[in-house]
C-alpha cells in the first residue's frame, strides 16, 4: 500500500468513483448546470394575475375616474409597423400595346414593368404585461411586417421582436429590450357582467393615451368568424377608434379584462357605439403558449356544429334553444370514436351548459390534447352522457374544415358524392359506393396518372371511400405522398397511381 504503484492504482479507483456519482446524477437529472449557462427549454412569461378582488361602488369615485385610468396609461405603448408590399403597375393596357411602342418607344415605361415594391405603414397599440418586454397587441397590426417599433408614454422607441402570432384569435406577443416597465395586471374576465363599467385606453398616434369610458353591453359574443375563427367578444359601448386596435379594455379596478380589437362602422371609420375586445383569459392562453412552445396548441373534437335556434329546436324536440347541433362529424375524429353522431345537440361540456357553437368551439380550443371531456348531449328525443378524449388541432384539419383544397398529390381534382343517379348515367351498379371525379386539372398530377371526368374512385391508398368526406380523410392522411387508387370507369376497376409532382 505504501508502494508508489498501490498509491496510483487507488487514486485511479478514486476519479472512476467521482466521474460515476457525476455521470449518475446526469442520468438522473437529465440537465446538467453549469456556472453562468442558461438551461434552455419551455420559456414562462411572468404576469401579475388579480385575486381576491373585492367589490368597489361608484360613491369612491366622486370625482371621475382618474384614479383608475391614470396609473393604467404608461402601460399602454403605440405600436407603429412596416410592411413591405408588391403592386402591379398602374399603366393602362395600351402602354404595352406593341403598334404604341413602335412610335412612343419606352418614355412611359417599359413593357410589362415589373411590380413596384411600396412600404406600407400602420399604426395600433399594445399593452404592456411583464416589466422585462413582452406586450400583447393584435396580430392585425403586425401581420407581416418587416419592422415594428414600440413607442412608451415616455417617448422612448425600441425596435420590437414579433415573438409569435395567432391569427385565429388576432393575439400577436412582441419583446423589447428593457427593463423596470410599468405593466398592468390581469384580471379575470370570465367575471365580466353586461352593465359593468369600463374603460378603452390607446396610443393611436404616437402622441399621447387616450382614454374613453363605457359598459360591457355582452359577453360571449361571436359573428359567425366574420372577424376571427375563435370569437368570444367582449362587446362595448366604449369607443374603440382606429388606431386603438391592440390596446387595453379594463375595469374599475384599472384589471386589464381585454384586448381591444374591432368596431362595427357605419362606414365613415369611426365608433358607432359598437366595439369588440379579446377576452384576456383567452389572450393570456395564448400568449403563455406562443411564449412557452412557439405556437398555440388546441384540443380537437372533430364536429362541424351549428346554433341552435326555436324553430330548429322544435324541430328536433327540444323545449329551447341554445347547445351546438352537429351537422357533421369528420372520419376518425375524437367525437367519432367517443360516439357523437350527425343530429346530436351537445348542451353541456364538463358540467356547464353549452351556449352555442362559438362557445363550444371557444372551451374545446382553450383545452390541451387528450384532455377527456364529459359531454351530455341530446339524441331523439333522450339526454345521454359521453365521453371524448380530445385530439390535437392541426393546420390540415383547419384545411379540411373550411372545404379548402388539400395539400395533397390530388390536388386539382374535384370530385362529388356517387348517387344512383350518376351510377345510371355512367354505367357502374347501382350499389357502387365511391365519388365521382367532375373536373381534372390539365397540368394535375392526376392528369398525368390517366385519371378522368366520370371515373368513380372507390378506394384511395387500399381504403374504401364511400363518400366526399371519406375520401377526404384519406387524402389528409396521405399528405403529398404517392396516392394508389382503385377506380371504376365504365363499369370496369384498374388501379391508378398519382406520383407529386
Amino acid at each position: 500500500m505504501n508502494s508508489s504503484a498501490d498509491k496510483t492504482r487507488w487514486r485511479l479507483i478514486v476519479s472512476l468513483v467521482i466521474v460515476a456519482l457525476v455521470v449518475g446524477g446526469v442520468l438522473r437529472t437529465g440537465i446538467v448546470r453549469l456556472p453562468g449557462q442558461r438551461v434552455l427549454g419551455a420559456q414562462k412569461v411572468a404576469l401579475n394575475i388579480a385575486s381576491n378582488v373585492a367589490p368597489l361602488s361608484l360613491a369612491d369615485f366622486k370625482n371621475g375616474f382618474a384614479s383608475v385610468i391614470g396609473p393604467a396609461l404608461p402601460a399602454v405603448v403605440n405600436i407603429s409597423s412596416t410592411k413591405v408590399v408588391k403592386r402591379k403597375n398602374n399603366l393602362p393596357d395600351f402602354f404595352n400595346d406593341p403598334l404604341f411602342r413602335q412610335f412612343f418607344g419606352d418614355q412611359f415605361g417599359p413593357p410589362s414593368a415589373a411590380p413596384q415594391t411600396e412600404r406600407e405603414y400602420s399604426l395600433g397599440s399594445g399593452v404592456i404585461v411583464n416589466s422585462d418586454g413582452y406586450i400583447m397587441t393584435n396580430n392585425h397590426v403586425v401581420s407581416d411586417a418587416s419592422d415594428v417599433e414600440v413607442y412608451t408614454q415616455n417617448r422612448k422607441k425600441f425596435k420590437a421582436k414579433v415573438i409569435g402570432t395567432d391569427p385565429r384569435t388576432d393575439i400577436a406577443v412582441l419583446k423589447i429590450d428593457a427593463t423596470g416597465l410599468p405593466i398592468l395586471t390581469l384580471g379575470d374576465s370570465s367575471k365580466l357582467k353586461v352593465g359593468d363599467l369600463v374603460f378603452a385606453i390607446g396610443d393611436p398616434f404616437g402622441i399621447g393615451e387616450t382614454a374613453t369610458t363605457g359598459i360591457v353591453s355582452a359577453t360571449g359574443r361571436g359573428l359567425g368568424g366574420a372577424i376571427e375563427r375563435y370569437e368570444d367578444f367582449i362587446q362595448t359601448d366604449a369607443a374603440i377608434n382606429p388606431g386603438n386596435s391592440g390596446g387595453a379594455l379594463i375595469d374599475l379596478h384599472g384589471y386589464l379584462i381585454g384586448i381591444n380589437t374591432a368596431i362595427i362602422s357605419g362606414g365613415g371609420g369611426g365608433s358607432q357605439g359598437v366595439g369588440f375586445a379579446i377576452p384576456i383569459n383567452m389572450a393570456r392562453n395564448v400568449m403563455e403558449q406562443i411564449v412557452e412552445h412557439g405556437k398555440v396548441i388546441r384540443g380537437y373534437l372533430g364536429v362541424s356544429i351549428q346554433a341552435v335556434n326555436a324553430d330548429m329546436a322544435k324541430a328536433f324536440g327540444l323545449s329551447q334553444g341554445g347547445g351546438a347541433l352537429v351537422g357533421d362529424v369528420s372520419l376518425n375524429s375524437p367525437a367519432a370514436k367517443a360516439g357523437i353522431e350527425r343530429g346530436d345537440v351537445i348542451l353541456e361540456l364538463n358540467g356547464q351548459t353549452v351556449i352555442g357553437p362559438d362557445d363550444l368551439s371557444v372551451r374545446v380550443s382553450e383545452m390541451a390534447p387528450g384532455t377527456v371531456v364529459h359531454l351530455k348531449i341530446f339524441r331523439k328525443g333522450q339526454t345521454r352522457d359521453i365521453d371524448a378524449a380530445l385530439g390535437e388541432f392541426t393546420e390540415k384539419l383547419e384545411a379540411a374544415r373550411a372545404g379548402e383544397p388539400l395539400p395533397t398529390t390530388l390536388n386539382g381534382v374535384q370530385v362529388q358524392n356517387l348517387t344512383p343517379d350518376l351510377a345510371r348515367r355512367l354505367n357502374v351498379p347501382a350499389s357502387m359506393r365511391g365519388v365521382v371525379v367532375t373536373a381534372v386539372d390539365p397540368a394535375s398530377p392526376a392528369a398525368a396518372a390517366g385519371l378522368q371526368s366520370g371515373d368513380v374512385i372507390q378506394e384511395v391508398n387500399r381504403k374504401t371511400v364511400s363518400n366526399v368526406n371519406e375520401y377526404q380523410q384519406a387524402l389528409l392522411a396521405s399528405g403529398n405522398q404517392s396516392v394508389l387508387l382503385l377506380v371504376n370507369r365504365g363499369g370496369v376497376t384498374h388501379f391508378v397511381v398519382v406520383q407529386p409532382q
